[in-house]
């Protein structure tokens, strides 16, 4: 049973997953992925017989775990936490711990291998964000959660183990240490002013436009201010809104156009970077509705964190934000044989209820 332990000098959280260590890895040192990959991956057609049983699918056809879906979310095979479990915490003060109980799934964005979400068409990216949004609503209901994390690791570089299209999500029994950073800025900017730190920000974005990359009418994405890695962009709504899983259907269609053209000006201009990107969302509860505002935060993994970082928590960003959003916004924002279609209405889905 994986286990949480809390870090009494720094109050951080650690899992230790002992499980993790038997992942499999496909790829070979010195390249992005290993040309054998497709041949054994396990999220392709025809081999959902070795994942889990599937928990979610967008599937226009075909039977439960088997090919026909557009979008298909499964329990990890290797899990950082357990959905069994019960909240127990032990060892106080000096060396607290409880089991690692919560839920990680893996969304498989599509059954192309060879792909990714800024190569996708806008009507699959929304699929795949109305999949993120309703397993993020659907894990709430479990009352053991305090908060839920949406990432995606592209690359190898960037922790990715399957080089098939698709990201995580974990949902924690305690609210991670960065979320608590932010809500205690965004709560101490609130007390000060009586308005959202980051709808500030966006304005103020929007008004002098130096780091805007790409915007529509409901999202604005841009290179923040004080970037902390080259090419660092947050994808942000214009509009105030605390929780991910609050998006309705119309603001997904309009994230699903900013997301994808964001991540294809990167793949078009840094030649298919390996990146991280992580959805920052309010916790579960009590939700902080009125001062805090989600976001995705995506980090190419162009340049190292070495030991001035860790020692200091200081970031060397070695390109301006200023000039990177210039050069992104200079980039393309979907293939060129792709033109916008209009986003259909959602195909029929099938899900569980819990997280189990």
């Amino acid at each position: 049973m994986p286990e949480l332990r809390r870090d009494v000098v720094s109050g951080r959280w650690v899992i230790i997953a002992t499980e993790r260590a038997s992942r499999p890895t496909d790829f070979v040192k010195g390249r992005e992925w290993a040309p054998s990959d497709r041949d054994r991956c396990p999220f392709c057609p025809g081999r959902e017989h070795e994942t889990p049983p599937e928990i979610y699918a967008v599937r226009p056809e075909g039977p439960r775990d088997g090919p026909g879906w557009r979008v298909r979310v499964v329990p990890n095979k290797y899990p950082a936490l357990r959905i069994e479990g019960e909240l127990y915490a032990e060892g106080a003060p000096l060396f607290e711990r409880m089991d690692a109980v919560g839920a990680h799934e893996v969304i498989v964005e599509t059954p192309e291998h060879d792909t990714h979400l800024g190569l996708l068409p806008d009507d699959h990216v929304a699929d795949v964000l109305r999949t993120y949004r309703e397993r993020y609503v659907d894990l709430d209901r479990d009352p053991r959660f305090q908060y839920a994390l949406l990432f995606r690791n592209h690359g190898r570089t960037a922790g990715a183990s399957l080089s098939h299209p698709h990201s995580q999500l974990i949902a924690l029994p305690v609210i991670p240490r960065r979320a608590e950073e932010e809500l205690d800025v965004a709560r101490r900017y609130f007390a000060d002013h009586a308005r959202c730190l980051y709808c500030d920000v966006v304005s103020a974005e929007l008004d002098r436009r130096e780091r805007v990359v790409y915007e529509n009418d409901a999202f604005l994405a841009y290179e923040p201010y004080a970037s902390r890695f080259p090419f660092e962009t947050w994808v942000i709504p214009k509009f105030h809104q605390a929780s991910f899983g609050h998006l309705e259907d119309e603001e997904l269609v309009e994230l699903a156009d900013a997301l994808r053209a964001t991540l294809h000006k990167l793949h078009a201009a840094l030649d298919n970077p390996p990146y991280n990107f992580i959805v920052h969302s309010a916790p579960y509860d009590p939700l902080p509705e009125h001062l805090y505002h989600w976001h995705i935060e995506i980090m190419p993994r162009l340049t190292s964190v070495a030991g001035f970082e860790w020692g200091t928590g200081f970031y060397i960003n070695v390109v301006p934000p200023e000039q990177a959003a210039l050069f992104l916004r200079d980039a393309p924002a979907r293939p060129a044989a792709q033109v916008p279609v209009a986003v259909r209405e959602p195909v029929e889905v099938h899900g569980e209820v819990g997280g189990q």
